[in-house]
């Protein structure tokens, strides 16, 4: 894998010898995703100058990652240069994007057998498109760039299928699963380790203001077209089962199900849902 590494442009072959033995630090999942896209550029030769740029000799993550995403999102209006300045220059003052990253990496390629590669996820995967773009939207309204911040995340709705409010709150270790379809409120929280699959809504009630979206606590699994709605907290490690409406608070450890949905199982206390994903009820 090494010389397979070299002869795509990557300089330090050392790194190869992490390769099979999974991922044990932060720096090692960018050294794994450039082993992936040398590998790649090797045996896909239309797709070797993308993955040089944009990978291989990226000089760090945060370089990675600023150009996949200028690249997917130069589309409309603003030019793929002036978009890698902004993403650059918001990594550069926010370097715990990076770290939020790199756990959204590992717990796609851990959590969804459809994806075989650090690499396939990140260039491939809208879910995981739209959530680090949300990411960067983010810090910018915190910024007080709120125009900013909601036309980058409008333009990624546009382009990725989720629509996340950037005022939104999201942790770390987070999978939206295929994306298409997922809201996001404003005052939605998520905190780390949470799964999501497609066409799930965390909506408000109505045309209330303030705090009004719900609040995903850690390792939550929540199935492919639920309904969450108004200001409640679905308890940590628990699960809504695909195409519930919930619209009550749910306690931590336990499936609720149905219209509106119910408590239907309690679960072991060491079972963690998002990582399970397993969709039976």
């Amino acid at each position: 894998m090494a010389q397979e590494a070299a002869t795509a442009g990557i300089e330090n072959t050392d790194i190869a010898a992490h390769a099979g033995g999974g991922i044990a630090s932060a720096d090692l999942v960018w050294d794994q995703l450039r082993i992936e896209a040398a590998d790649l550029a090797n045996r896909e030769r239309l797709l070797r100058p993308l993955l040089r740029e944009q990978i291989i000799t990226a000089p760090v993550g945060a370089d990675m990652l600023a150009g996949v995403l200028a690249a997917r999102l130069s589309v409309a209006g603003m030019g793929s240069a002036d978009l890698l300045d902004l993403f650059r220059d918001v990594l550069t003052h926010n370097p715990e994007i990076i770290t939020g990253t790199e756990v959204d990496l590992v717990a796609v390629r851990t959590r969804d057998p459809a994806c075989t590669t650090y690499l396939h996820a990140f260039l491939n995967l809208k879910g995981f498109h739209a959530l680090q773009t949300h990411r960067i939207a983010h810090a910018l309204w915190v910024e007080g760039r709120v125009e900013m911040a909601s036309w980058l995340s409008n333009l990624a709705s546009l382009v990725f299928g989720p629509d996340i409010h950037p005022a939104a709150s999201l942790g770390s270790g987070i999978m939206l699963d295929h994306g298409s379809g997922i809201v996001i409120g404003e005052t939605a929280v998520i905190e780390d380790e949470v799964s999501i699959l497609q066409n799930v809504t965390l909506g408000g009630t109505g045309k209330e203001t303030g705090d009004r979206h719900p609040k995903i606590r850690r390792g939550v699994m929540i199935g492919a077209g639920a309904k969450i709605l108004g200001n409640i907290e679905i308890g940590a490690f628990s699960k809504v089962a695909a195409g519930s409406v919930v619209v009550k608070p749910v306690p931590a450890h336990c499936t609720v199900a149905g219209v509106p949905a119910t408590v239907v199982r309690i679960h072991r206390a060491d079972e963690i849902p998002a990582e399970t994903m397993d969709q039976n009820i």
